[in-house]
């Protein structure tokens, strides 16, 4: 059986979902084939379970010290079970509201798995999506004018360092866990990595993290990781950096025991359970890519700013063109991929006005350039900081670790990046996003009053601090 569409969209994770709700919106008839479940690795196995996890984290640690708010808890427990039915009653939420979207845009959800197929007797053009339907009926297929490629990625592993889902993880399996282990080593400690140090520790469990770059967080600005490697040292994580881990000396039997070499001198470690967690890589085999002129550059697909690939029908969004691998901006890419295919003429994305987002405890989020970047592009820079432990707000919430730091053009005085670590700094983010799309100075950030007592006021100080004149210094 075939189908003619405006736009086919293959996978449904955030990127995917987002851009046919928008094609919807602009009256394209759309469809979206899925293999698995509408929302994808963020909403299944990414950023809403790991979130659901970290908040059961942070609760139970801030109730074994309660007593600092003079309240008094006796025989704090965590049922690790009743923490797993919530991060899937969270999930399932959420799924319910995606399929409802779907429905409300008129939008057709195809359950299969969907290649693109070279020119044949349904197009002259490469485009056709041969879907193998997951209730093995016929294939079906759909012919679509144009086709948004949103396939997502998966965790990447090390050679040598194979997944068994028992004793060797990766996020994916370490969301499953039906109980917590006594004691883990996370080999990475980039972003994933440090989410899941933290919840960890915060849960009970003795942390290792091996990371061969020489910092945490490496993409951070230098402060940034300095002050997070502190804080989780100080909590009890146990961090080596510039430490590069040798796969084949990975042994199993009670537990795991692996080697990892640092400045010449081989290192053992043993746990329960490694954790891999060293990036993500692009689901591009087998979508059919060979039937097409579609390039693939280092594992991911190459397009241009409005997302067309060599096939200029045919565009590709999300994680599976690498950049910024991140939800937000699969979902912003799928939007000016569908306004483009509908001549709606849009802006092309400016990746660093993206904000980006490390959910661990302490939080930390970014915009714009680190000082590091910034003097590596030419800029004369001065700096503004100003730290959390002179926020009431930071105090009243006793989380009052961290540090808010403003990057700016002292030619110019435009504000080039923010850097925060501490509390919620998640939540106070957009602001600095906003200041970064408008290009306001210190002095339009400093002069929007910040209201007594929140945290953000730290934004507002930090904006002052940077040509000194910060008033709680």
């Amino acid at each position: 059986m075939s189908k003619e569409y405006d736009l086919v969209i293959l996978g449904g994770g955030t990127g995917g979902y987002v851009a046919a709700i928008r094609a919807s919106q602009l009256g394209l008839k759309v469809a979206v084939v899925e293999k698995g479940k509408l929302g994808g690795t963020c909403l299944h196995a990414g950023c809403i379970p790991s979130k659901a996890l970290l908040r059961s984290a942070e609760v139970y640690a801030t109730t074994k010290r309660s007593e600092e708010f003079g309240v008094i808890t006796k025989d704090v427990s965590l049922d690790f079970s009743k923490v797993q039915e919530r991060k899937a009653k969270i999930t399932e939420q959420l799924y319910k509201g995606v399929q409802h979207l779907m429905k409300q845009g008129k939008i057709d959800v195809v359950d299969g798995y969907g290649r693109i197929l070279g020119p044949s007797i349904f197009s002259p053009m490469p485009g056709t999506i041969s879907v193998e339907m997951n209730n093995g009926e016929e294939n079906e297929m759909l012919i679509p004018k144009n086709v948004i490629i949103a396939t997502g990625s998966r965790p990447r592993s090390l050679p040598g360092l194979e997944i068994d889902g028992e004793y060797v993880l990766t996020s994916d399996e370490a969301l499953q866990m039906e109980s917590l282990p006594k004691s883990i080593v996370i080999v990475g400690g980039g972003v994933i990595g440090i989410e899941w140090a933290s919840m960890l520790h915060d849960f009970g469990v003795e942390v290792t993290v091996l990371e061969y770059a020489n910092r945490i967080l490496p993409t951070e600005d230098h402060e940034i990781s300095k002050e997070m490697q502190r804080l989780l040292k100080k909590k009890g994580v146990k961090i080596v950096t510039g430490a590069k881990v040798l796969p084949e000396t990975l042994e199993k039997g009670e537990g795991i025991s692996i080697q990892a070499e640092q400045k010449g001198e081989i290192k053992s470690f043993s746990a329960e359970k490694v954790l891999v967690s060293v990036g993500r890589q692009a689901n591009v085999e087998n979508i059919g890519l060979e039937n097409t002129e579609i390039l693939v550059e280092k594992g991911y697909i190459k397009t241009n700013e409005y997302f067309q690939t060599k096939e200029s029908h045919i565009y590709a969004i999300g994680d599976v063109i690498g950049g910024l691998q991140l939800a937000h901006v699969a979902s912003h890419e799928g939007i000016v991929a569908v306004e483009h295919i509908a001549g709606e003429n849009p802006m092309p994305i400016d990746y660093s006005l993206v904000s980006k987002c490390v959910y661990s405890n302490p939080e930390v989020a970014s915009v714009g350039f680190t000082e590091e970047e910034a003097k590596e592009k030419g800029y004369t820079v001065k700096v503004g900081k100003f730290s959390f432990r002179a926020i009431g707000k930071a105090l009243v919430f006793g989380e009052s670790d961290g540090f808010v730091k403003l990057v700016v053009d002292e030619v110019t005085d435009d504000l080039l990046g923010v850097h925060m670590i501490g509390p919620h700094v998640t939540d106070m983010i957009s602001e600095a996003g906003l200041a970064r799309v408008l290009d306001a100075t210190p002095w339009e950030v400093a002069h929007t009053i910040h209201p007594h007592p929140t945290l953000s006021e730290a934004i507002g100080e930090a904006a002052l601090a940077v040509d000194g004149k910060a008033i709680h210094a």
